[in-house]
């Protein structure tokens, strides 16, 4: 079990810091959320021991890296009963091109952002997981990503509530 630690102002703070600037050095990191040098470093390797981040990565930019094409997909199921839900979703946590799948309420059962190296191998995998009658999937409708208006850079979290908090409060 992860150990529970107390999210106060200075968590805060390097949580929302290093949730969008994650290639900080501890240095910076400490005096952005003025704290010392040593005591940034105890909290973030605490926070990370809590298991309040998942990951860290880079933000590539694909443009100028390789081909490709990004879709949302929307999937809507035949039978929404849990079985053939955690079928589903074992079946596209298999698929790397399939980076986020969602649960959703209203007629469409999930949806998912998805990076392709092209139409075809999207086409395939749709193909793939329509063929397979243990997915029950009624429905797959795709949307290509044309442009990008905004980008996802990271959870608004200083307009956020905090679970142990009563009130939103800006982060400094």
């Amino acid at each position: 079990m992860k150990k529970s630690i107390k999210i106060d102002s200075y968590n805060r703070k390097i949580l929302a810091t290093l949730h969008l600037e994650a290639d900080l050095t501890n240095i910076e990191l400490a005096e952005k959320v003025n704290l010392s040098p040593s005591a940034c470093f105890q909290r973030v390797k605490s926070l990370k021991e809590a298991g309040y981040f998942r990951t860290f990565h880079a933000d590539v930019n694909l443009d100028q890296l390789c081909e490709h094409v990004l879709a949302y997909i929307e999937f809507t199921l035949e039978d929404n009963g849990a079985p053939v839900r955690r079928k589903f979703a074992k079946a596209i946590s298999n698929i790397p091109e399939i980076m986020d799948c969602m649960q959703l309420s209203g007629d469409v059962d999930f949806i998912s952002l998805s990076c392709f190296s092209d139409i075809k191998k999207l086409n395939t995998v749709c193909t793939e997981l329509s063929d397979n009658p243990d997915l029950s999937i009624k429905r797959i409708k795709t949307r290509i990503v044309l442009d990008r208006a905004k980008w996802f850079l990271g959870y608004p979290l200083a307009h956020l509530k905090w679970l142990d908090d009563d009130s939103i409060q800006e982060l400094d």
